[in-house]
């Protein structure tokens, strides 16, 4: 029996994983299920590559990721298939127009050592990312001002910090002087009083990531199924042609007509995934 999906794009947080932050059983065993009934299986989230890779690897097979919300598509192997950076121009100007958030400031590289992560002190980012600076500390460097660090194109800026906090950030960042050379994307969660707002190439984002990837595959549209749970997952939710938001996603993103299934908590991916291929 031919599947009604070709193709399942899957964000991490707050959708695939749950409070333990690893792949609940029930949902690893639907992806595989997926995965050997020949439905082509990607992971989309705003996780650095390497970040993402831990869980990644609880699959138990190949295949492709695109990460820090969609600047970058490489496969589980580490093979690059595209990379969308932020030009370090428009990056530096930027670090310039949000100089007022330079202790919330994050850039990233794409590379695995020290320096994939700068910020100009780690104790201004905020109690509420204390676990990803934890996790992360390896490849966090410490740069004042931040601008030096680029000698090279970025593959993103990030402002994070309390959801207050980030209001007038974000309207900042959207007051019209970037207009066609940036995209804001924010992933915010109230529970933790976290919110993120990520800045990336304009254009540059899970969906446009997603489009790419399921073209090279010549996979239509109408054939993909994409599961999210946050602001940054809008694109990649409005490419797919069967979208499912999780229970526990903004009530923004639940008015939006899309299929709501169960909670993270509750394999909801399992539960969306079993449902479309049951149909």
């Amino acid at each position: 029996m031919t599947p009604p999906i070709r193709l399942i794009a899957v964000d991490i947080d707050g959708t695939l994983i749950d409070s333990t932050l690893d792949i609940p059983a029930g949902n690893l065993q639907a992806l595989r299920r997926a995965h050997d009934a020949g439905v082509e299986i990607v992971l989309v989230t705003g996780r650095r590559h390497r970040f993402a890779m831990p869980v990644a690897e609880q699959l138990g097979f190949e295949f492709c990721l695109i990460s820090s919300n969609g600047a970058i598509t490489r496969s589980t192997q580490g093979d690059l298939f595209h990379a969308d950076m932020l030009p370090r121009d428009v990056a530096h100007r930027l670090c310039g127009h949000m100089i007022e958030f330079s202790g919330c400031t994050v850039l990233t590289f794409d590379k695995d050592t020290r320096g994939a992560i700068v910020v100009e002190r780690t104790d201004e980012l905020g109690s509420n990312i204390q676990r990803w600076i934890d996790k992360n500390r390896m490849y966090i460097e410490e740069v004042a001002p931040i601008t030096t660090a680029l000698v090279c194109d970025p593959v993103q800026a990030m402002f994070c910090g309390t959801v207050e906090r980030m209001k007038p950030a974000e309207a900042r960042l959207k007051d019209g002087t970037f207009a066609g050379e940036i995209n804001v994307l924010k992933t915010q969660y109230d529970r933790r009083d976290l919110c993120i707002l990520d800045v990336l190439r304009y254009g540059c984002s899970k969906g446009s990531a997603l489009s790419r990837w399921a073209a090279h595959l010549g996979i239509p549209r109408s054939h993909v199924m994409a599961i999210g749970d946050n602001y940054n997952d809008i694109e990649m939710l409005e490419f797919a042609g069967f979208p499912f938001v999780m229970a526990n996603a903004s009530n923004d993103l639940k008015r939006d007509g899309w299929t709501i299934t169960l909670d993270n908590e509750a394999c909801g991916v399992a539960a969306a995934i079993d449902e479309v291929l049951a149909d």
